[in-house]
């Protein structure tokens, strides 16, 4: 007797053969799937994940950009354009909302979004591992009032900032600033008042660095910029534009705020404590001198 190959076909929910192909295709999402999960869980970088979710996204539609916007701020994949129309999804998880997809197509056909809809289940969960993560990276390196960074990425920015200036044999300035006054803004006026003179202060400071500049919070009215320049000159035209920034706003100059700054280039046998207590002798020779000014060391 000849071989007999009996061939079955499943059925959907109402008892009906479905299409042979579609079998197939509803195997291969699934395998896709499964396989886009375990791709998605060998990172924790909200950039990364989406790079990676892009390119399984792209075998169902074509697509100039990608998108997520969240309240840790937009990311998007490498390259993303906008072009075209916008489509946006909703990504939920336990019926908590992380977000909205958005991508930047010319099309996007309604089988099209089935697909892309059975994709982001494989998506929301390592999105909100990455989320957490992100929030959890962001309380231990950021001051939670101004969100500048805080005293902990100061101490590991100022040791990397030594051995590169070691290496390539060139200085950079540490600046210490704090505000003269603010405990009278405090007490008169009390925190809330407070806390809103330090916000404005920390984005008059990030206003007035360049961009290789980094601004930091250590608590209470003491501040540090490291500047990426091995010349005392530049040091002087960013205190004087700070200063000139803090004369003329509104709230600062209502109630008398001003700073004090002290600053030192890093040598090439420094430590952090030594350029440290340089630059906090010139600010403490800033205040003696009868405040609103810089001083160097």
């Amino acid at each position: 007797m000849e071989n007999v190959h009996v061939l079955t076909r499943q059925t959907d929910s109402n008892g009906d053969y479905l299409p042979y192909g579609q079998i197939y295709s509803e195997q291969n999402d699934i395998s896709h799937t499964h396989a886009l999960v375990t791709q998605l869980q060998k990172t924790l970088e909200l950039t990364k994940l989406l790079n990676i979710f892009s390119v399984e996204a792209s075998r169902v539609v074509q697509f100039a950009g990608l998108q997520f916007h969240s309240t840790e701020g937009v990311i998007e994949m490498t390259g993303s354009k906008i072009e075209g129309e916008n489509h946006a999804f909703d990504l939920m998880a336990d019926g908590e909302r992380l977000g909205q997809l958005i991508y930047f197509c010319q099309n996007l056909p309604q089988y099209a979004k089935q697909k892309l809809a059975r994709l982001h289940t494989a998506l929301v969960y390592p999105l909100r591992n990455a989320l957490l993560f992100s929030r959890v990276k962001k309380l231990a390196t950021k001051d939670a009032l101004t969100g500048l960074n805080n005293r902990s990425m100061f101490d590991d920015c100022l040791y990397r900032k030594l051995e590169r200036s070691r290496r390539h044999h060139r200085s950079f300035g540490l600046m210490l600033l704090d505000l003269d006054n603010f405990k009278q803004v405090n007490d008169q006026h009390g925190h809330q008042v407070g806390d809103q003179v330090l916000i404005d202060f920390a984005n008059i400071l990030t206003d007035c660095v360049r961009g290789t500049d980094t601004v930091f919070r250590f608590g209470g009215d003491e501040f540090a910029i490291l500047i990426d320049d091995d010349n005392f000159d530049v040091s002087h035209i960013l205190a004087n534009r700070i200063k000139k920034r803090v004369h003329s706003h509104q709230l600062l100059k209502t109630h008398s705020v001003t700073t004090s700054i002290g600053f030192s280039l890093s040598k090439a046998k420094d430590i952090p404590n030594s350029i440290f207590e340089r630059a906090d002798r010139a600010l403490y020779a800033a205040k003696q001198d009868g405040r609103d000014c810089c001083k160097t060391n």
